[in-house]
């Protein structure tokens, strides 16, 4: 989908850098917001009802384990088995069903308000390893389902070597891998930006590629300004592990390898020690939480307070899609914190708010995205405030923030627009039954049965 040409809309409310305003005449030209008033009606302007604030970035996606919903959450386990029924989805992927999939989880994603994703994408090759006649035919898959949809899409090509210290990968992650950083970076130089999309680097996490690789991926990043995102002690096992083969944690292995900086996202960062809030918080990085899905794998409750004191920019992201619904995640970081710390209000809603859009955009390298301002990308989500989770809340200016983030769901998404064009409307997409796509898809790489 392209940007579209000049239009203006009207919002009933819009969260403006001072707080909400009422009656904001928002002109778009170009798919960038050219200006930003206040007026008391909404003649020759297109009405949004509600609120009116900068779409969400959803800075951390595995599109593929949309499929996963509903199939394994049931029984004893934790993170490791979980990822045996993942690794079954993943060796089921072609890129032809793979685009089918991530289409449909992208328009799921726009209808809960989402406007920009970050795709960790490490399923790169065929089952065995061997690469596709393009080499690049996976992301390329994932960047066509973007488009199809309108969502804008960072595209964070993974580097996975190695199944652990010093182990080679497994079977079930042989497509994951080119063997070495070199051979990844040389992949990676034939993907390019677009107006809609930016490609980014990962290093899949510090267990699974080794430290001079990740030196190799990080210098990659840096000569071409691209975002480097990482998962970083997800679990406690993968903290020990690190220990035992370099004596120190993840976060000052990519320090030492130069990883990290302004451009730099921890996924998770659930099991970090000071050391690495301190490091973190001095290279300007910033840590991306998936609340909803560190809750279903049992990975436990990040630093939030700890990172928020330091300075540390927090973002959110969806992850494995056990649910879609920017609100939870937002919700969930204080939520979480105050079943840790017994004590309520350590995020305010405002800040909740900038982690799930200014923040997620930069993590993102989009760095115009995520605020309503004139220069800024004219990406927009309209929250409605008709229905039974928002009745009854209060309405006031100030405080009404805190009625959408801490009530609010995917659901109350009324419209949304990326780059000036309307993608959702009225709660439906433009061009997709989302529902039916999913339903498709999804049996596709399941046939069916559970994963």
């Amino acid at each position: 989908m392209a940007e579209t040409s000049a239009r203006r809309v009207w919002c009933e409310r819009a969260l403006l850098a001072d707080g909400v305003g009422e009656g904001v005449t928002i002109d778009i030209a170009d798919g960038m917001i050219t200006a930003v008033a206040d007026r008391t009606d909404a003649a020759g302007a297109e009405r949004l009802a509600g609120l009116t604030v900068p779409g969400f970035a959803n800075a951390h996606s595995h599109a593929f384990h949309r499929a996963l919903r509903g199939r394994t959450h049931g029984g004893p386990g934790d993170f490791w088995s979980w990822r045996e029924q993942m690794y079954a989805v993943a060796s089921r992927l072609t890129p032809d069903n793979y685009r089918d999939l991530a289409t449909a989880t992208f328009a799921e994603m726009l209808l809960a308000g989402y406007t920009s994703v970050g795709e960790f994408h490490y399923v790169h090759h065929q089952p065995d390893g061997t690469p596709y006649a393009d080499p690049n035919a996976m992301g390329l898959a994932i960047i066509d389902a973007a488009r199809a949809t309108g969502i804008r899409l960072t595209l964070l090509d993974a580097c996975y070597l190695r199944s652990g210290a010093r182990q080679p990968v497994l079977a079930e992650q042989a497509r994951f891998s080119d063997g070495t950083a070199a051979a990844w970076a040389e992949r990676v130089e034939l993907l390019t930006d677009d107006a809609m999309t930016r490609i980014g680097a990962a290093v899949h996490s510090v267990r699974a590629v080794d430290a001079e690789s990740i030196g190799v991926v990080a210098e990659h990043a840096r000569r071409r300004s691209m975002p480097l995102h990482a998962h970083v002690s997800e679990q406690l096992a993968e903290n020990e592990q690190v220990f035992e083969e370099y004596e120190c944690t993840p976060t000052e292995l990519l320090a030492r390898q130069g990883a990290l900086n302004e451009h730099f996202t921890a996924v998770h960062a659930t099991h970090l020690q000071q050391i690495d809030i301190d490091l973190l918080a001095a290279r300007r990085c910033v840590c991306c939480f998936c609340p909803t899905t560190e809750r279903d794998l049992a990975d436990g409750i990040g630093p939030s307070s700890g990172l928020r004191t330091a300075g540390v920019r927090l973002s959110i992201g969806s992850d494995q899609h056990v649910a879609i619904d920017p609100f939870e995640e937002m919700r969930g970081i204080e939520m979480d914190e105050r079943l840790r710390s017994r004590r309520r209000g350590t995020h305010p809603a405002s800040e909740l708010i900038t982690a799930g859009t200014s923040h997620g955009y930069a993590s993102l390298g989009w760095p115009a995205g995520g605020r309503i301002a004139v220069g800024a990308l004219a990406d927009l989500t309209t929250i409605g405030l008709d229905s039974v989770r928002l009745a009854g809340c209060d309405r006031r200016a100030d405080a009404l923030l805190d009625a959408v983030v801490f009530a609010a769901a995917a659901a109350d998404v009324s419209d949304v627009i990326v780059g000036g064009r309307t993608v959702v409307r009225a709660g439906k997409h433009v061009s997709i039954d989302v529902a039916d796509a999913l339903e498709r898809s999804i049996r596709a790489v399941t046939d069916g049965a559970p994963a």
